[in-house]
C-alpha cells in the first residue's frame, strides 16, 4: 500500500507540477483573457448586476435552476477547505508573496471560468426526463465533433472517480475530524465519530436524493450564509488590527517579487517557491480550468450562454479574491505564520484566528465552523458533478442510483483512513483539467464571437 501511495504521489507531483498543469492552466487563462480583451475584469460590475437579477429565473427561458442558484451550486463545490487550509499551506511554503500569485491566478481564472460557463450552456443537452446536462464532456462532443468523443468520455470517467474522493470521502473525513477535535479541545468532551458520520449521512441524504433542484435550493441559502459567517469573522479581526493591515499588504507585494527571508519560525521562501505555491494553491482553490464548475452552470435557466458566463467568472473572484484574501490577511496580521510552534496549515489558520480575537477559543470555533460548512457544501456541489458525469456515461436512469451510492459513501469516508483516497483524488482531479483545457483552447473562437455579439447588442446590456 505504501509503495502504491508513493508512486501515486510522484505521479501527482508531475501532473500538478511546474511542467504540466500549472503552466497549462495559467497559460490558458492568459490566452483566454487576451482573447476576451480583458472583458472579465472590465465587465466585473456588469457581472454583479447580472448576479442580482439572476436571483429569479425568467419564466420563458430553459433550464433547471435560476442563474443565481447555478452559481451557488458551483460555489458550493469551489469554496471549500482550500480557502482555509490551502491559503495557510501557500504561506507556510511560499511565504506572504504566494498570496499575490494567488490573486493573479484568480484574475486570469475569471477568463477561464467565463469560457467554461458560456460553453456549458451553449452545448448543453436535455435528457428524456427533462434534466439539463452540460459541461466539458458535452462541449467536447458537441463542439469539437464526434472524433473527440473519446476525450469527452475520459473527462467523464475522471470526474466520476474524483467526485467520490475529493468531493465526498475526504470532505466527510474533514468534517468528522474537525468536530471531534473541537469537542475535545474546546469543550473537553468525547464526541463519537460514528455519531458525526450518521448525522452527516442524514443531512446530506435529505438534500442529495432530491437532485439538482433541491441541491440548488440549499446551496442558494447555505453558500451566502457560510461566506458571510466566515468573511465577517475575518473582517472583525482585520478591523481590530486595522493598523497592521497596510503592512500585511506591503509584505505581500514585496515578497511576491523577492521571496522572503527566514524570520521567527518561518523557514524562508524563494521567489520561485512563492510563485509555484501561489499559483498551485490558487488553482486548487478556485478550480478554474478543471472543468467541474461548468457542469453546475449548465443547469441555469438562461437564454444567452454569455449571461451565465458572466456569473461563472465571479467564481474565482468571490472564492480567491474575497474569501482566500480574508484568510491570508488574518494569518499575516496575527504573526502566527512565523511561530516556531506552527508546522501544519490547519493549525496555522486556527491559531491565527484565535490569537487575533479578544476571546480565547472563539477563533477555533470560527475556523472549525467554516471548515464544516465549506466541506458540507463541497459534498453537495460535487454530487451534481458526479451525477452529470454518470449520466453522460450510462444514461439518465443512472442518476438516482448514483445519488444513493454517493450518499452511502459519506460515512465510509468519515470513518476511514484516507491516504490512498487522497492520492487518487488529487490525481483524477488534475487529470480532469487536461481534456477540458484542450477543448477550451480549441473552442475559444466560439466564446470570443459570442461575447462580442452579446455586448454589441443593446438589448443584452441590461439583462
Amino acid at each position: 500500500m505504501n509503495s502504491l501511495i508513493e508512486f501515486l504521489d510522484r505521479l501527482i507531483g508531475y501532473v500538478w507540477g511546474p511542467y504540466l498543469l500549472i503552466p497549462l492552466l495559467l497559460g490558458a487563462g492568459v490566452i483566454l483573457m487576451a482573447g476576451l480583451r480583458f472583458m472579465p475584469i472590465i465587465r466585473l460590475p456588469h457581472a454583479f448586476a447580472v448576479l442580482w437579477r439572476g436571483r429569479k429565473a425568467h419564466p420563458e427561458h430553459e433550464g433547471e435552476v435560476s442563474p443565481f442558484r447555478a452559481l451557488m451550486t458551483s460555489l458550493a463545490a469551489t469554496v471549500g477547505t482550500g480557502n482555509i487550509v490551502g491559503v495557510a499551506t501557500a504561506i507556510l511554503l511560499g511565504g506572504p508573496g504566494a498570496v499575490f500569485w494567488m490573486w493573479m491566478t484568480a484574475l486570469f481564472g475569471m477568463a477561464t471560468k467565463f469560457c467554461e460557463a458560456t460553453l456549458a450552456v451553449k452545448y448543453r443537452e436535455v435528457t428524456p426526463d427533462g434534466k439539463f446536462v452540460g459541461g466539458p464532456m458535452y462541449y467536447i462532443k458537441n463542439g469539437l465533433g464526434p472524433k473527440w468523443k473519446w476525450m469527452a468520455t475520459l473527462f467523464a470517467i475522471f470526474g466520476m472517480v474524483a467526485s467520490f474522493g475529493i468531493g465526498n470521502m475526504t470532505q466527510a473525513n474533514a468534517v468528522t475530524k474537525s468536530l471531534v477535535g473541537l469537542a475535545k479541545t474546546q469543550m473537553d468532551i468525547t464526541l463519537s465519530p460514528v455519531v458525526v458520520a450518521l448525522v452527516l449521512l442524514a443531512l446530506a441524504g435529505i438534500v442529495l436524493v432530491g437532485g439538482v433542484k433541491r441541491i440548488g435550493q440549499v446551496a442558494g441559502t447555505l453558500v451566502p450564509l457560510m461566506a458571510v459567517f466566515y468573511v465577517m469573522g475575518g473582517l472583525i479581526i482585520l478591523g481590530i488590527h486595522i493598523d497592521m493591515v497596510p503592512g500585511a499588504f506591503a509584505l505581500i507585494f514585496e515578497s511576491a517579487f523577492t521571496g522572503h527571508a527566514a524570520v521567527g519560525g518561518f523557514a524562508g521562501a524563494t521567489l520561485a517557491m512563492a510563485i509555484q505555491m501561489g499559483v498551485a494553491r490558487g488553482l486548487f482553490s478556485n478550480e478554474a480550468g478543471l472543468g467541474s464548475a461548468p457542469i453546475a452552470h449548465a443547469t441555469a435557466i438562461v437564454r444567452n450562454p454569455v449571461k451565465q458566463g458572466l456569473l461563472g467568472m465571479l467564481d474565482p473572484f468571490l472564492d480567491t479574491i474575497i474569501v482566500c484574501s480574508i484568510s491570508a490577511l488574518v494569518i499575516l496580521v496575527s504573526g502566527q505564520w512565523t511561530s516556531a510552534n506552527i508546522n501544519d496549515a490547519a493549525t496555522l489558520t486556527s491559531a491565527a484566528f484565535d490569537s487575533a480575537l479578544p476571546f480565547g477559543g472563539l477563533g477555533y470555533w470560527l475556523v472549525t465552523g467554516g471548515l464544516v460548512l465549506f466541506a458540507f457544501s463541497t459534498i453537495l456541489g460535487w454530487c451534481v458533478y458526479g451525477e452529470r458525469c454518470v449520466i453522460y456515461l450510462f444514461g439518465h436512469k443512472a442518476a438516482l442510483p448514483f445519488r444513493v451510492i454517493f450518499t452511502l459513501v459519506i460515512p465510509v469516508g468519515a470513518l476511514s483512513k484516507l491516504a490512498l483516497v487522497w492520492s487518487l483524488s488529487d490525481l483524477f482531479n488534475g487529470l480532469m483539467a487536461i481534456p477540458n483545457l484542450v477543448a477550451l483552447l480549441f473552442l475559444s473562437p466560439v466564446v470570443f464571437r459570442l461575447a462580442r455579439e452579446f455586448f454589441h447588442d443593446p438589448k443584452n446590456r441590461d439583462e
